[in-house]
Protein backbone atom coordinates (compact mmCIF):
# COMPACT_ATOMS: atom_id res chain seq x y z
CA UNK A 1 0.00 0.00 0.00
CA UNK A 2 1.12 3.11 -0.95
CA UNK A 3 0.19 5.30 1.80
CA UNK A 4 -0.95 3.38 4.65
CA UNK A 5 -2.53 6.84 6.27
CA UNK A 6 -4.14 8.29 3.12
CA UNK A 7 -7.53 7.52 3.93
CA UNK A 8 -7.18 9.26 6.83
CA UNK A 9 -4.88 12.42 5.13
CA UNK A 10 -7.71 12.34 2.48
CA UNK A 11 -11.13 11.74 4.17
CA UNK A 12 -13.29 13.76 1.20
CA UNK A 13 -14.87 11.81 -1.37
CA UNK A 14 -14.19 13.79 -5.24
CA UNK A 15 -15.30 12.82 -8.38
CA UNK A 16 -14.96 14.63 -11.61
CA UNK A 17 -16.96 17.93 -12.17
CA UNK A 18 -20.06 17.29 -14.65
CA UNK A 19 -20.67 19.42 -17.41
CA UNK A 20 -22.93 22.41 -17.37
CA UNK A 21 -26.54 21.64 -17.66
CA UNK A 22 -27.02 23.64 -19.81
CA UNK A 23 -24.37 23.16 -21.63
CA UNK A 24 -24.64 19.49 -22.54
CA UNK A 25 -28.21 19.24 -22.76
CA UNK A 26 -26.94 20.97 -26.42
CA UNK A 27 -25.34 17.44 -27.40
CA UNK A 28 -25.42 13.68 -26.27
CA UNK A 29 -21.64 13.82 -24.88
CA UNK A 30 -20.57 12.34 -22.06
CA UNK A 31 -21.51 14.54 -18.86
CA UNK A 32 -18.63 14.06 -16.62
CA UNK A 33 -15.37 15.97 -17.16
CA UNK A 34 -11.94 14.49 -17.17
CA UNK A 35 -10.68 13.81 -13.86
CA UNK A 36 -7.27 16.01 -12.59
CA UNK A 37 -4.62 12.95 -12.30
CA UNK A 38 -3.55 14.01 -8.68
CA UNK A 39 -6.61 14.38 -7.66
CA UNK A 40 -7.30 10.88 -8.79
CA UNK A 41 -4.07 9.61 -7.18
CA UNK A 42 -5.21 11.26 -3.93
CA UNK A 43 -8.97 9.29 -4.01
CA UNK A 44 -6.95 6.12 -4.75
CA UNK A 45 -4.96 6.59 -2.22
CA UNK A 46 -8.18 6.77 0.31
CA UNK A 47 -7.99 2.63 -0.26
CA UNK A 48 -6.94 0.96 2.87
CA UNK A 49 -5.85 -2.42 1.31
CA UNK A 50 -7.81 -4.55 3.78
CA UNK A 51 -7.07 -7.26 5.24
CA UNK A 52 -10.29 -8.77 4.05
CA UNK A 53 -11.47 -6.47 1.04
CA UNK A 54 -15.13 -6.68 0.82
CA UNK A 55 -15.10 -4.92 -2.33
CA UNK A 56 -13.74 -8.19 -3.85
CA UNK A 57 -17.06 -9.68 -2.59
CA UNK A 58 -18.92 -6.97 -4.01
CA UNK A 59 -18.00 -7.13 -7.33
CA UNK A 60 -19.25 -10.45 -9.39
CA UNK A 61 -15.67 -10.06 -11.07
CA UNK A 62 -13.63 -10.56 -7.99
CA UNK A 63 -12.09 -6.93 -9.57
CA UNK A 64 -8.65 -6.68 -7.81
CA UNK A 65 -9.22 -3.17 -6.38
CA UNK A 66 -7.31 -2.90 -3.84
CA UNK A 67 -4.02 -3.62 -6.08
CA UNK A 68 -4.68 -1.01 -8.75
CA UNK A 69 -5.85 1.50 -6.70
CA UNK A 70 -2.55 1.00 -4.81
CA UNK A 71 -0.48 1.41 -8.39
CA UNK A 72 -3.08 4.17 -10.09
CA UNK A 73 -1.59 5.81 -6.50
CA UNK A 74 1.78 5.14 -7.33
CA UNK A 75 1.36 6.35 -11.12
CA UNK A 76 2.14 3.00 -12.18
CA UNK A 77 -0.54 2.61 -15.27
CA UNK A 78 0.68 -0.02 -17.36
CA UNK A 79 1.03 -2.40 -14.52
CA UNK A 80 -2.88 -1.10 -13.45
CA UNK A 81 -4.96 -1.28 -16.67
CA UNK A 82 -3.26 -5.23 -16.53
CA UNK A 83 -4.54 -5.94 -13.44
CA UNK A 84 -7.26 -4.84 -14.08
CA UNK A 85 -7.89 -6.64 -17.40
CA UNK A 86 -6.56 -9.73 -15.51
CA UNK A 87 -10.13 -9.73 -14.08
CA UNK A 88 -12.78 -7.32 -16.42
CA UNK A 89 -13.20 -7.56 -20.14
CA UNK A 90 -14.25 -4.32 -20.45
CA UNK A 91 -13.46 -1.36 -17.74
CA UNK A 92 -14.75 1.34 -20.05
CA UNK A 93 -18.28 -0.13 -19.93
CA UNK A 94 -18.51 -0.93 -16.78
CA UNK A 95 -16.67 1.80 -15.71
CA UNK A 96 -19.82 4.42 -16.60
CA UNK A 97 -22.48 1.86 -16.54
CA UNK A 98 -22.04 -0.29 -13.40
CA UNK A 99 -23.75 0.66 -10.09
CA UNK A 100 -20.40 0.30 -8.02
CA UNK A 101 -21.40 -2.48 -5.91
CA UNK A 102 -18.20 -2.53 -4.82
CA UNK A 103 -18.41 0.72 -3.01
CA UNK A 104 -21.26 -0.04 -1.08
CA UNK A 105 -19.18 -2.99 -0.12
CA UNK A 106 -15.85 -1.01 0.59
CA UNK A 107 -14.63 -1.45 4.37
CA UNK A 108 -13.89 2.64 4.23
CA UNK A 109 -17.88 3.03 4.15
CA UNK A 110 -18.03 1.82 7.48
CA UNK A 111 -17.68 5.53 8.89
CA UNK A 112 -16.26 7.90 5.45
CA UNK A 113 -17.55 8.10 2.13
CA UNK A 114 -16.54 5.40 0.06
CA UNK A 115 -13.33 4.85 -1.91
CA UNK A 116 -14.35 6.13 -5.76
CA UNK A 117 -13.50 2.74 -6.49
CA UNK A 118 -15.72 3.10 -10.25
CA UNK A 119 -13.99 6.31 -11.43
CA UNK A 120 -10.47 4.65 -10.85
CA UNK A 121 -11.67 1.85 -12.49
CA UNK A 122 -12.77 4.09 -15.42
CA UNK A 123 -10.16 6.30 -15.64
CA UNK A 124 -7.12 3.38 -15.63
CA UNK A 125 -8.87 2.28 -18.77
CA UNK A 126 -9.29 5.33 -20.15
CA UNK A 127 -5.73 6.31 -19.74
CA UNK A 128 -4.39 2.69 -21.23
CA UNK A 129 -6.57 3.40 -24.34
CA UNK A 130 -4.54 7.01 -24.40
CA UNK A 131 -1.67 5.51 -23.55
CA UNK A 132 -1.50 2.73 -26.54
CA UNK A 133 -1.30 -0.16 -23.78
CA UNK A 134 -4.28 -1.92 -24.78
CA UNK A 135 -3.41 -4.06 -27.70
CA UNK A 136 -4.65 -7.67 -29.25
CA UNK A 137 -4.24 -10.30 -27.20
CA UNK A 138 -4.41 -13.09 -30.07
CA UNK A 139 -3.89 -16.94 -29.02
CA UNK A 140 -1.16 -18.64 -29.36
CA UNK A 141 -2.47 -21.70 -31.31
CA UNK A 142 -5.71 -22.49 -33.26
CA UNK A 143 -7.98 -25.33 -31.73
CA UNK A 144 -9.95 -26.51 -34.67
CA UNK A 145 -13.04 -25.77 -32.82
CA UNK A 146 -15.84 -23.44 -33.41
CA UNK A 147 -18.22 -21.19 -30.96
CA UNK A 148 -21.57 -19.07 -32.30
CA UNK A 149 -22.11 -16.85 -30.04
CA UNK A 150 -25.66 -15.11 -30.31
CA UNK A 151 -25.99 -11.79 -29.37
CA UNK A 152 -23.63 -9.29 -29.07
CA UNK A 153 -23.77 -7.38 -25.78
CA UNK A 154 -21.53 -7.77 -22.48
CA UNK A 155 -21.99 -11.04 -22.04
CA UNK A 156 -21.89 -12.33 -25.40
CA UNK A 157 -18.48 -10.22 -26.03
CA UNK A 158 -17.38 -11.01 -22.82
CA UNK A 159 -17.65 -14.91 -23.93
CA UNK A 160 -16.26 -14.17 -27.12
CA UNK A 161 -13.59 -12.90 -26.50
CA UNK A 162 -11.94 -15.18 -23.63
CA UNK A 163 -12.91 -17.84 -25.96
CA UNK A 164 -11.16 -16.21 -29.22
CA UNK A 165 -7.66 -16.07 -26.56
CA UNK A 166 -7.98 -19.74 -25.88
CA UNK A 167 -7.86 -20.77 -29.63
CA UNK A 168 -11.40 -21.44 -30.89
CA UNK A 169 -12.55 -19.67 -33.63
CA UNK A 170 -15.82 -17.69 -32.48
CA UNK A 171 -18.51 -15.66 -34.74
CA UNK A 172 -21.28 -12.74 -33.51
CA UNK A 173 -24.16 -12.91 -34.26
CA UNK A 174 -26.22 -9.67 -33.94
CA UNK A 175 -29.59 -9.36 -35.11
CA UNK A 176 -28.93 -5.28 -35.53
CA UNK A 177 -27.03 -3.63 -37.90
CA UNK A 178 -24.30 -2.76 -35.47
CA UNK A 179 -22.31 -4.64 -32.57
CA UNK A 180 -23.37 -3.92 -29.28
CA UNK A 181 -26.14 -5.23 -28.30
CA UNK A 182 -28.34 -2.66 -25.73
CA UNK A 183 -24.96 -0.88 -25.05
CA UNK A 184 -24.63 0.25 -28.74
CA UNK A 185 -28.67 1.41 -28.60
CA UNK A 186 -30.25 1.23 -25.14
CA UNK A 187 -27.51 3.18 -23.93
CA UNK A 188 -27.60 7.32 -24.57
CA UNK A 189 -24.50 8.49 -25.36
CA UNK A 190 -24.45 11.23 -22.62
CA UNK A 191 -23.64 8.35 -20.46
CA UNK A 192 -21.73 6.18 -22.78
CA UNK A 193 -20.16 7.50 -26.07
CA UNK A 194 -20.22 4.59 -28.56
CA UNK A 195 -16.55 5.29 -29.58
CA UNK A 196 -15.50 3.54 -26.68
CA UNK A 197 -17.38 0.42 -28.30
CA UNK A 198 -15.26 0.97 -31.60
CA UNK A 199 -12.35 1.15 -29.66
CA UNK A 200 -13.38 -2.51 -27.82
CA UNK A 201 -14.35 -4.21 -30.92
CA UNK A 202 -11.06 -3.17 -32.99
CA UNK A 203 -9.07 -4.95 -30.68
CA UNK A 204 -11.38 -7.91 -30.66
CA UNK A 205 -11.56 -8.41 -34.38
CA UNK A 206 -7.41 -7.75 -34.30
CA UNK A 207 -7.54 -11.00 -31.88
CA UNK A 208 -9.66 -12.94 -34.72
CA UNK A 209 -13.45 -12.39 -33.21
CA UNK A 210 -15.45 -12.65 -36.61
CA UNK A 211 -18.66 -10.60 -36.13
CA UNK A 212 -21.88 -10.78 -38.32
CA UNK A 213 -24.28 -7.88 -37.64
CA UNK A 214 -28.18 -7.70 -39.33
CA UNK A 215 -28.04 -11.31 -38.75
CA UNK A 216 -31.29 -12.66 -36.51
CA UNK A 217 -31.16 -16.45 -35.62
CA UNK A 218 -33.98 -18.27 -35.86
CA UNK A 219 -34.94 -15.92 -39.56
CA UNK A 220 -31.88 -15.57 -41.32
CA UNK A 221 -30.18 -18.85 -39.64
CA UNK A 222 -32.42 -20.99 -38.14
CA UNK A 223 -31.27 -22.24 -34.41
CA UNK A 224 -30.57 -25.96 -35.59
CA UNK A 225 -28.77 -25.31 -38.45
CA UNK A 226 -26.48 -22.92 -36.35
CA UNK A 227 -25.68 -25.74 -33.94
CA UNK A 228 -25.03 -28.19 -36.91
CA UNK A 229 -22.11 -25.91 -38.20
CA UNK A 230 -20.69 -25.27 -34.93
CA UNK A 231 -19.62 -26.76 -32.37
CA UNK A 232 -21.16 -24.90 -29.48
CA UNK A 233 -23.58 -22.08 -29.39
CA UNK A 234 -23.76 -19.54 -26.74
CA UNK A 235 -27.11 -17.92 -26.08
CA UNK A 236 -26.12 -14.78 -24.88
CA UNK A 237 -29.26 -12.62 -25.97
CA UNK A 238 -30.17 -10.70 -22.93
CA UNK A 239 -33.79 -10.16 -21.19
CA UNK A 240 -35.05 -7.70 -23.61
CA UNK A 241 -39.14 -8.41 -23.22
CA UNK A 242 -40.63 -5.41 -21.44
CA UNK A 243 -42.81 -5.49 -18.81
CA UNK A 244 -46.26 -3.78 -19.90
CA UNK A 245 -48.67 -2.27 -18.33
CA UNK A 246 -52.06 -3.38 -19.05
CA UNK A 247 -54.39 -0.29 -17.92
CA UNK A 248 -57.23 1.63 -19.58
CA UNK A 249 -55.90 3.41 -22.89
CA UNK A 250 -52.87 1.34 -23.19
CA UNK A 251 -52.80 1.69 -26.76
CA UNK A 252 -53.66 4.76 -26.79
CA UNK A 253 -51.07 6.83 -29.52
CA UNK A 254 -48.09 8.39 -27.49
CA UNK A 255 -47.45 5.62 -25.00
CA UNK A 256 -44.45 3.34 -25.83
CA UNK A 257 -42.18 1.22 -24.18
CA UNK A 258 -38.94 2.71 -23.65
CA UNK A 259 -36.38 1.15 -25.22
CA UNK A 260 -38.64 1.62 -28.93
CA UNK A 261 -37.66 5.20 -27.76
CA UNK A 262 -34.35 5.29 -26.83
CA UNK A 263 -33.50 2.98 -29.80
CA UNK A 264 -34.69 5.24 -32.26
CA UNK A 265 -32.73 8.50 -30.34
CA UNK A 266 -29.65 6.34 -30.61
CA UNK A 267 -29.86 5.85 -33.86
CA UNK A 268 -30.53 9.47 -34.78
CA UNK A 269 -27.34 10.32 -32.44
CA UNK A 270 -25.55 7.94 -34.71
CA UNK A 271 -26.44 9.55 -38.08
CA UNK A 272 -29.24 7.56 -38.98
CA UNK A 273 -32.56 7.96 -40.46
CA UNK A 274 -35.92 7.13 -38.77
CA UNK A 275 -39.01 7.71 -39.99
CA UNK A 276 -41.72 8.47 -37.69
CA UNK A 277 -39.50 9.01 -34.74
CA UNK A 278 -40.79 8.92 -31.68
CA UNK A 279 -39.44 12.47 -29.89
CA UNK A 280 -40.13 14.58 -27.27
CA UNK A 281 -39.82 17.74 -28.97
CA UNK A 282 -42.63 20.18 -27.42
CA UNK A 283 -44.21 17.47 -25.42
CA UNK A 284 -45.02 16.96 -22.01
CA UNK A 285 -43.40 13.79 -21.80
CA UNK A 286 -44.19 11.29 -18.27
CA UNK A 287 -41.57 8.36 -17.29
CA UNK A 288 -42.93 5.52 -15.60
CA UNK A 289 -40.37 3.97 -13.65
CA UNK A 290 -37.55 5.34 -11.14
CA UNK A 291 -34.65 3.01 -13.09
CA UNK A 292 -31.60 3.69 -14.80
CA UNK A 293 -33.06 3.59 -17.72
CA UNK A 294 -35.92 5.92 -16.99
CA UNK A 295 -32.84 7.94 -16.15
CA UNK A 296 -31.70 7.49 -19.64
CA UNK A 297 -35.53 8.36 -20.73
CA UNK A 298 -35.40 11.60 -18.78
CA UNK A 299 -32.28 13.10 -20.65
CA UNK A 300 -33.07 12.16 -24.06
CA UNK A 301 -36.35 13.76 -23.53
CA UNK A 302 -34.34 17.13 -22.25
CA UNK A 303 -32.09 17.00 -25.05
CA UNK A 304 -34.90 16.54 -27.21
CA UNK A 305 -36.45 19.78 -26.32
CA UNK A 306 -39.60 18.06 -23.88
CA UNK A 307 -41.93 20.95 -22.37
CA UNK A 308 -42.02 19.22 -19.53
CA UNK A 309 -41.00 15.55 -18.09
CA UNK A 310 -42.44 13.87 -14.95
CA UNK A 311 -40.98 11.11 -13.69
CA UNK A 312 -43.34 8.57 -11.93
CA UNK A 313 -42.10 5.76 -9.28
CA UNK A 314 -45.08 3.38 -7.83
CA UNK A 315 -43.13 2.85 -4.29
CA UNK A 316 -41.51 4.86 -1.56
CA UNK A 317 -39.10 7.43 -2.12
CA UNK A 318 -36.13 5.48 -0.84
CA UNK A 319 -33.71 7.36 2.32
CA UNK A 320 -30.76 9.38 1.40
CA UNK A 321 -28.63 7.57 3.64
CA UNK A 322 -28.22 3.62 4.02
CA UNK A 323 -30.81 2.08 5.84
CA UNK A 324 -30.70 -0.03 9.21
CA UNK A 325 -32.35 -3.29 7.02
CA UNK A 326 -29.50 -2.84 4.83
CA UNK A 327 -26.44 -2.90 6.86
CA UNK A 328 -22.90 -2.56 5.33
CA UNK A 329 -21.36 -4.63 3.47
CA UNK A 330 -25.13 -5.27 1.53
CA UNK A 331 -25.63 -3.24 -1.43
CA UNK A 332 -28.89 -0.35 -0.18
CA UNK A 333 -31.28 0.94 -1.95
CA UNK A 334 -31.04 4.96 -1.73
CA UNK A 335 -32.09 7.95 -3.53
CA UNK A 336 -30.13 9.21 -6.28
CA UNK A 337 -29.84 12.03 -7.99
CA UNK A 338 -28.08 11.25 -11.38
CA UNK A 339 -26.69 13.49 -14.12
CA UNK A 340 -30.70 13.13 -15.68
CA UNK A 341 -32.34 14.42 -12.85
CA UNK A 342 -30.27 17.44 -12.74
CA UNK A 343 -31.09 18.42 -15.70
CA UNK A 344 -34.97 19.34 -14.55
CA UNK A 345 -38.12 17.86 -14.42
CA UNK A 346 -40.35 16.11 -11.45
CA UNK A 347 -39.98 12.87 -9.93
CA UNK A 348 -43.06 11.79 -7.85
CA UNK A 349 -43.16 8.71 -5.77
CA UNK A 350 -45.98 6.86 -4.49
CA UNK A 351 -47.72 7.33 -8.00
CA UNK A 352 -49.64 4.23 -9.35
CA UNK A 353 -51.13 5.27 -12.55
CA UNK A 354 -54.27 4.09 -13.12
CA UNK A 355 -55.44 5.08 -17.01
CA UNK A 356 -53.79 6.41 -19.68
CA UNK A 357 -56.63 9.36 -20.98
CA UNK A 358 -57.05 9.73 -24.66
CA UNK A 359 -58.81 12.17 -26.90
CA UNK A 360 -61.18 12.33 -29.50
CA UNK A 361 -58.27 10.87 -32.01
CA UNK A 362 -57.11 8.65 -29.42
CA UNK A 363 -54.13 9.89 -28.71
CA UNK A 364 -52.95 10.08 -25.08
CA UNK A 365 -53.39 13.97 -23.68
CA UNK A 366 -52.79 12.80 -19.75
CA UNK A 367 -52.31 9.93 -17.76
CA UNK A 368 -54.30 9.19 -14.23
CA UNK A 369 -53.04 8.66 -11.18
CA UNK A 370 -53.53 8.09 -7.90
CA UNK A 371 -52.01 7.91 -4.04
CA UNK A 372 -50.13 4.21 -3.65
CA UNK A 373 -51.16 2.38 -0.55
CA UNK A 374 -50.32 -1.16 0.87
CA UNK A 375 -52.76 -3.41 1.56
CA UNK A 376 -51.92 -7.15 2.50
CA UNK A 377 -48.45 -6.42 1.19
CA UNK A 378 -49.93 -4.88 -2.16
CA UNK A 379 -49.34 -1.59 -3.69
CA UNK A 380 -52.65 -0.53 -4.78
CA UNK A 381 -54.23 2.74 -6.12
CA UNK A 382 -55.84 5.08 -3.03
CA UNK A 383 -59.50 5.50 -3.88
CA UNK A 384 -60.57 9.27 -4.24
CA UNK A 385 -56.72 10.48 -4.83
CA UNK A 386 -56.92 10.47 -8.54
CA UNK A 387 -55.77 13.45 -10.57
CA UNK A 388 -54.52 13.87 -14.13
CA UNK A 389 -50.68 15.14 -15.37
CA UNK A 390 -50.40 16.25 -19.02
CA UNK A 391 -49.38 14.01 -21.22
CA UNK A 392 -48.33 13.81 -24.88
CA UNK A 393 -45.47 11.37 -24.71
CA UNK A 394 -45.59 8.24 -21.96
CA UNK A 395 -42.26 5.88 -21.60
CA UNK A 396 -42.92 2.72 -19.89
CA UNK A 397 -39.09 2.10 -18.15
CA UNK A 398 -41.05 -0.86 -15.86
CA UNK A 399 -38.35 -3.22 -16.72
CA UNK A 400 -38.00 -6.44 -18.26
CA UNK A 401 -39.86 -9.95 -17.80
CA UNK A 402 -37.26 -12.06 -19.65
CA UNK A 403 -36.13 -13.67 -22.93
CA UNK A 404 -37.73 -13.49 -25.93
CA UNK A 405 -38.21 -17.52 -27.14
CA UNK A 406 -40.39 -17.14 -30.13
CA UNK A 407 -37.86 -19.27 -32.43
CA UNK A 408 -35.91 -20.77 -30.08
CA UNK A 409 -39.46 -22.37 -28.46
CA UNK A 410 -39.93 -23.37 -32.20
CA UNK A 411 -36.70 -24.70 -33.71
CA UNK A 412 -34.46 -25.34 -30.59
CA UNK A 413 -36.60 -26.21 -27.79
CA UNK A 414 -34.99 -24.38 -24.61
CA UNK A 415 -36.46 -25.17 -21.26
CA UNK A 416 -37.57 -22.45 -19.14
CA UNK A 417 -36.71 -21.67 -15.33
CA UNK A 418 -39.34 -20.99 -12.48
CA UNK A 419 -38.52 -17.34 -13.27
CA UNK A 420 -39.14 -17.59 -17.37
CA UNK A 421 -35.92 -17.13 -18.15
CA UNK A 422 -33.54 -19.71 -20.13
CA UNK A 423 -33.06 -22.72 -17.81
CA UNK A 424 -28.99 -23.96 -17.44
CA UNK A 425 -27.08 -25.82 -14.76
CA UNK A 426 -23.90 -24.75 -12.93
CA UNK A 427 -21.81 -25.14 -15.59
CA UNK A 428 -24.31 -22.85 -17.99
CA UNK A 429 -25.21 -25.92 -20.48
CA UNK A 430 -29.19 -26.14 -21.17
CA UNK A 431 -30.56 -29.43 -21.77
CA UNK A 432 -29.48 -29.09 -25.37
CA UNK A 433 -26.06 -31.05 -25.51
CA UNK A 434 -23.42 -27.71 -27.10
CA UNK A 435 -25.87 -25.14 -26.20
CA UNK A 436 -25.10 -22.82 -23.40
CA UNK A 437 -26.84 -19.80 -21.92
CA UNK A 438 -25.20 -16.89 -20.26
CA UNK A 439 -25.98 -13.89 -19.22
CA UNK A 440 -29.46 -11.77 -18.65
CA UNK A 441 -31.50 -14.60 -20.72
CA UNK A 442 -30.35 -16.84 -18.02
CA UNK A 443 -30.42 -15.04 -14.96
CA UNK A 444 -33.28 -12.58 -15.91
CA UNK A 445 -32.81 -8.23 -15.53
CA UNK A 446 -29.48 -7.67 -14.16
CA UNK A 447 -26.18 -5.82 -13.72
CA UNK A 448 -23.85 -5.22 -16.55
CA UNK A 449 -20.68 -6.23 -14.05
CA UNK A 450 -23.07 -10.14 -14.10
CA UNK A 451 -23.53 -10.61 -17.40
CA UNK A 452 -19.35 -9.70 -18.30
CA UNK A 453 -18.56 -12.45 -14.94
CA UNK A 454 -21.25 -14.68 -16.39
CA UNK A 455 -19.55 -14.25 -20.11
CA UNK A 456 -16.51 -14.78 -19.02
CA UNK A 457 -17.21 -18.01 -16.30
CA UNK A 458 -19.49 -19.34 -19.33
CA UNK A 459 -16.51 -19.39 -21.69
CA UNK A 460 -14.33 -21.30 -19.20
CA UNK A 461 -17.20 -23.85 -19.10
CA UNK A 462 -17.39 -24.10 -23.08
CA UNK A 463 -13.79 -24.45 -23.21
CA UNK A 464 -13.59 -27.22 -20.44
CA UNK A 465 -15.96 -29.22 -22.97
CA UNK A 466 -14.23 -28.80 -25.94
CA UNK A 467 -11.02 -29.07 -24.92
CA UNK A 468 -11.52 -31.05 -21.59
CA UNK A 469 -9.51 -28.78 -20.01
CA UNK A 470 -9.31 -24.61 -19.33
CA UNK A 471 -6.77 -22.26 -18.06
CA UNK A 472 -9.45 -19.86 -18.58
CA UNK A 473 -10.79 -18.35 -14.99
CA UNK A 474 -14.33 -19.03 -13.87
CA UNK A 475 -15.52 -16.56 -11.41
CA UNK A 476 -19.47 -17.10 -11.23
CA UNK A 477 -22.07 -20.09 -11.14
CA UNK A 478 -25.11 -18.91 -12.41
CA UNK A 479 -27.07 -19.87 -8.98
CA UNK A 480 -24.72 -16.79 -7.28
CA UNK A 481 -27.12 -14.41 -7.00
CA UNK A 482 -25.97 -11.35 -4.85
CA UNK A 483 -23.72 -10.81 -2.00
CA UNK A 484 -24.10 -13.57 0.58
CA UNK A 485 -22.70 -12.31 4.48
Amino acid sequence: MADPKGFLKVQERELPKRRPVSLRLMDYKEVYQQQESGQLARQAGRCMDCGVPFCHQGCPLGNLIPEWNDLVRRGENAEAIERLHATNNFPEFTGRLCPAPCESSCVLGINQPAVTIKQVEVSIIDQAFADGNVTPNPPGRLTGKTVAVVGSGPAGLAAAQQLTRAGHTVAVFEREDRIGGLLRYGIPDFKMEKRHIELRLAQMQAEGTRFRAGVTIGVDISWNDLRARYDVVVVATGATVPRDLPIPGRNSLGVHFAMEYLVQSNRVVAGDSVGEQITADGKHVVVLGGGDTGADCIGTAHRQGALSVTNLAIGVQPPPDRPEHQPWPLTPTLFEVMSAHEEGGERLYLASTVEFVTNSVGEVRAIKVAETEFVDGRRVPKAGTEREIPADLVLLALGFTGPETGTLDTQLPLAADDQGNLARDADYRSETPGVYVVGDAGRGQSLIVWAIAEGRAAASAVDRYLEGDTQLPFPVSPTDRGMTV
